[in-house]
């Protein structure tokens, strides 16, 4: 396995190989979201198109494409409030990328150190106890494997 604090820049084949796998939405972005490597917590989310994961994943800084001012932005140009890029991974669908950084000040525009620290929702809280019988319950006895419990069921096995 590859040592993800690597500086190594990767070739252009392989960059433009990965950019060809991510699926970007019509809209031709991509859901990034942004995890501290240090404590695990999701920072925040933001939006790539293809140049913005390819400098982002060339150049060691999180580069975003701004909805609102529909242009580029690198986190900490203005602020200095940096992202250093550690890893990136995309979810199993490749529509998705989470990229794993060194945050340097706030990650948040209003100066909290998480976008998801400014509005804490109160949702009611689940709990798997009392699920007997239920699809929760067949999944934790399948050994966690929800995928497979969830086809098992859809074909009647």
């Amino acid at each position: 396995m590859a040592d993800s604090t690597s500086t190594a820049v990767p070739s252009p084949s392989s960059t433009e190989a990965v950019l060809d796998r991510a699926r970007f939405a019509a809209d031709g972005l991509l859901p990034a979201v942004i995890q501290e490597a240090a404590t695990k917590d999701v920072l925040m989310l933001g939006y790539m198109d293809r140049e913005a994961l390819r400098r982002t994943l060339t150049e060691g800084r999180v580069t975003f494409w701004s909805r609102s001012r529909q242009e580029y932005w690198r986190k900490g140009d203005t602020s200095g409030h940096a992202q250093f890029v550690r890893a990136a991974a995309f979810d199993c669908d490749a529509d998705t990328i989470l990229v794993t950084v060194d945050q340097i000040g706030a990650a948040c525009h209003t100066g909290a150190h998480r976008c998801f620290d400014v509005d804490p929702l109160a949702p009611v809280v689940g709990s798997a106890e009392g699920t007997a019988g239920t699809a929760v319950a067949r999944t934790a006895a399948a050994g966690g494997d929800a995928a497979d419990v969830d086809a098992r069921e859809a074909t009647g096995a």
